[in-house]
């Protein structure tokens, strides 16, 4: 016993060692930092992946909404894609009809299509939004809880 408690001593610090590395190494399964509560109602956690990466060009950020959260309607002036990884999702863009997204689904939003997203009444959802830096999201109207409710109602049967 002795013998095999000096070799974990003795090894240890080699592991550490050889653990050292010179990347830059992050995880998207951080939380990440509660949103403030400005164009969404509900709660929502960001964790910016990969911002404002100048050799990438684009970002990822994931985003975790509890259920009964929505952001408003907003568009991007690059492309958007969503990959759903954890829960369920309403997405709309503007003229269409709303639509239940979950777990596996990938949808992309051309630029500067007015849309909205968020978890559904009953589930939360986390998602990957890859999307283009540059201009900032552009805010354009105000999602109601009223027309939230209604989705949710009109999709929920």
């Amino acid at each position: 016993m002795r013998k095999l408690i000096y070799c974990l001593f003795i090894l240890a610090p080699v592991y550490l060692i050889a653990q050292e590395s010179d990347y830059i190494i992050s995880s998207y399964q951080t939380e990440g930092t509660k949103a403030p509560n400005t164009h969404y109602l509900g709660e929502a956690w960001l964790n910016a992946i990969i911002h404002n990466d100048a050799e990438l060009g684009y970002n990822i950020t994931k985003a975790t909404f509890k259920a009964n959260s929505t952001l408003d309607w907003h568009k991007h002036s690059s492309a958007q894609v969503l990959i759903i990884v954890d829960g369920e999702a309403y997405y709309q863009e503007r003229g269409k009809e709303p639509w239940i997204l979950k777990e596996g689904d990938i949808i992309k939003c051309d630029q500067n299509i007015e849309h909205w997203h968020s978890s559904t009444k009953y589930s939360d959802v986390t998602y990957l939004a890859l999307y283009g830096g540059g201009q900032p999201t552009v805010w354009t109207e105000v999602l109601s809880r009223e027309y939230y409710d209604w989705v949710a109602e009109k999709l929920n049967k």
